[in-house]
């Protein structure tokens, strides 16, 4: 259990890394992406370690949500790409509301 935890935490640094420093709109959708999967590795790794398949079902609805923010979060980029010829987040923060 302890080598899937330290993935895990791995994984999810990797991820805020990502989210941090990149400024373009799909690197942190990716990194969005790969912080739910260390979430959903951790608790498979917590569930195997009691012996309990909750872990696994947490993981699908993981998954479930990680699946409708792909494409919600990519319709969103497109819409904002149409209007701002940029994937740039800091070139995009001037939108007005």
């Amino acid at each position: 259990m302890g080598h899937a935890l330290v993935l895990a935490g791995v994984l999810f640094a990797l991820g805020l890394a990502g989210l941090l420093m990149r400024r373009n709109l799909i690197f942190i959708l990716m990194s969005i992406e790969i912080m739910l999967n260390a979430a959903g590795v951790a608790f498979v790794a917590a569930g195997s370690r009691w012996g309990q398949p909750d872990g696994q079902i947490m993981f699908l609805f993981i998954l479930a949500m990680a699946a409708s923010e792909v494409a919600v979060g990519l319709a969103l980029v497109l819409r904002l790409y149409r209007h701002h010829p940029t994937l740039d987040a800091d070139a995009i923060s001037d939108m007005r509301g």
